[in-house]
């Protein structure tokens, strides 16, 4: 397999936690993050390359009803900002295996990118050749192209639409198949409010598939309103029926939404060897990358101050 280059995996020490090793661990989880931004604003790009380390990984998202080309200009953009960029591949948008390979050979070429994240799309029916993720890694196109390392959407709260049984069983044969294929492969998780639901999923992929990395998905800074909808959009059940049992507890929530308790909690668990698999956090922005670099950006200058 090939390895993994984009993040050193955090410092896991035995001994009894402090406030300021935890810090610490938190600021590095942070520094071997990553972050995405909307492929309609490639003018951001430069504006968040300030923020962030040389090398960043920044996600560029697969829009319902815009072609893969469409993201060609932002992840250009974030290569010239000296940033990584890693395209959304939503299987079911794709028309047709050519514009498949058109797209990964340009995106290799003019954009410098070697990985994917590779997911199926929320499309009811695909309008092409591919129904799931897996059909593309089968085709062959990804190796092909250049591309050498490929990332997975995990679930730790499950899916509104497919069954847990099912998303392990695809999530294997996926791992198999990039395997088999010699791509470095990894998993990013949807985002979470319950830090025991993202152990929990890590440390049974941990038993199942101790050589695959996580990159924990963390809520970005934004408004109450905007995380609530995208909540629900994403299926992040568990998380919103905690908070609704906690009453005042999910008002401060929606009032203060600012991921750092998360944050925490899971540096806690990385620290104690429980989510030892987890070598960072990828943060979905919602539309506001800039307050989400600038967020990335406090913590990860705090370790060094």
């Amino acid at each position: 397999m090939i390895p993994l280059t984009a993040a050193a995996k955090p410092t896991v020490d035995p001994a009894p936690a402090g406030a300021s090793e935890v810090a610490r661990i938190a600021a590095e989880l942070v520094a071997c993050g990553s972050l995405e931004m909307g492929a309609d604003t490639p003018q951001d790009a430069h504006r968040i390359a300030d923020l962030l380390p040389a090398g960043t990984p920044v996600y560029v998202n697969h829009l319902p009803r815009r072609r893969l080309a469409d993201t060609l200009p932002a992840l250009m953009a974030l290569s010239e900002a000296g940033l990584e960029p890693v395209p959304h591949v939503a299987v079911r948008r794709i028309a047709s295996r050519a514009e498949a390979e058109s797209f990964l050979r340009q995106a290799v070429a003019k954009a410098g990118v070697r990985k994917i994240l590779l997911i199926g799309g929320d499309l009811p029916e695909p309008i092409g050749p591919y129904a799931q993720a897996a059909d593309l890694l089968r085709d062959g196109l990804i190796v092909d192209c250049g591309v050498a390392q490929v990332g997975f959407a995990g679930y730790p709260e499950g899916h509104p639409r497919i069954p847990t049984g099912a998303l392990t069983s695809a999530l294997a044969d996926k791992l198999g198949l990039a395997r088999k294929l010699g791509l470095g492969a990894y998993v990013v998780t949807q985002f979470s409010f319950a830090p025991n639901r993202i152990v929990e999923y890590c440390a049974d992929l941990a038993r199942r598939a101790p050589d695959v990395p996580v990159y924990v998905g963390l809520a970005g800074p934004t408004s109450p309103r905007t995380l609530l909808r995208f909540a629900q959009r994403c299926g992040v059940s568990a998380s919103l029926r905690a908070l609704q049992a906690q009453g005042m507890g999910a008002v401060r929530l929606f009032t203060h939404v600012d991921p750092s308790d998360q944050l925490i909690a899971l540096a806690r668990h990385a620290r104690s060897g429980s989510a030892s698999n987890v070598v960072g956090v990828h943060l979905f922005s919602f539309g506001g990358v800039a307050a989400t670099a600038t967020w990335m950006n406090a913590r990860i200058t705090a370790r060094c101050g």
